[in-house]
């Protein structure tokens, strides 16, 4: 499978976390845009799906076609510009979920590799010490055999594929990643990598909230 492939996506029923007045909270489903793509074929989206449900609804981040896992969305273009601040000044903590090919050795630890875009092979994206953006990540092993390891990753930053590079860039890719696993590794039915949970202050009250979407796999 490659990321050219026919968009087909699911047609789960939205699964709304949380809301209040000022922001709405779902659980994304594997195989989504998070926004529109380009043409009329790739329009079905989280961010209409949700706009369906919510009409004021405004996007505030993104996670890629494949992640599952917890969005927020602001209803006002106050909380919009507020939680964007909040992601831009990385005060967002975001935690996730993956599977990964083979044994992680050591159990904890942090990928501190600078992320560019890999142009002739768009979207991937590539480790470049010249001319990438920073980009950490902490990890910790849950569990593991031989074949596989079940990670908690901490992105430090918010770039572009960051965990599924980072993974990738320490001999362990996440298990079905279309565009950088391969053979075995890519012989799964979606992406194992999801959005367990995320801490943002709350627009209006600045409470810190947590919202959690337990992982499908």
């Amino acid at each position: 499978m490659s990321f050219s492939t026919e968009y087909d996506p699911p047609m789960d029923p939205l699964v709304v976390l949380h809301e209040d007045s000022d922001i709405v909270v779902v659980d994304k489903p594997s195989g989504l845009l998070s926004v529109p793509g380009r043409g009329a074929h790739l329009a079905d989206c989280l961010l209409t799906r949700v706009q369906a449900a919510f009409p004021t609804a405004l996007l505030v981040h993104r996670l890629d076609r494949d992640t599952s896992g917890v969005m927020v969305f602001a209803l006002t273009p106050h909380a919009q510009r507020h939680l964007s601040m909040q992601f831009e000044q990385r005060k967002t903590k975001k935690t996730y979920v993956a599977r990964v090919w083979g044994r992680l050795e050591p159990k904890t630890g942090t990928v501190d590799l600078p992320l560019i875009v890999d142009w002739p092979n768009r979207p991937r994206q590539m480790v470049d010490h010249e001319n990438g953006k920073p980009a950490v990540t902490d990890w910790r092993v849950l569990k593991q055999s031989d074949a596989e390891s079940r990670v908690r990753l901490m992105p430090k930053t918010g770039r572009s594929h960051q965990l599924r590079v980072h993974m990738l860039a320490l001999g362990h890719v996440i298990l079905g990643d279309p565009l950088y696993a391969e053979g075995d590794a890519a012989a799964h039915d979606r992406l194992m990598l999801h959005s367990e949970e995320l801490r943002i202050n709350h627009p209006e009250s600045g409470q810190g909230m947590k919202f959690r979407a337990k992982a499908p796999f």
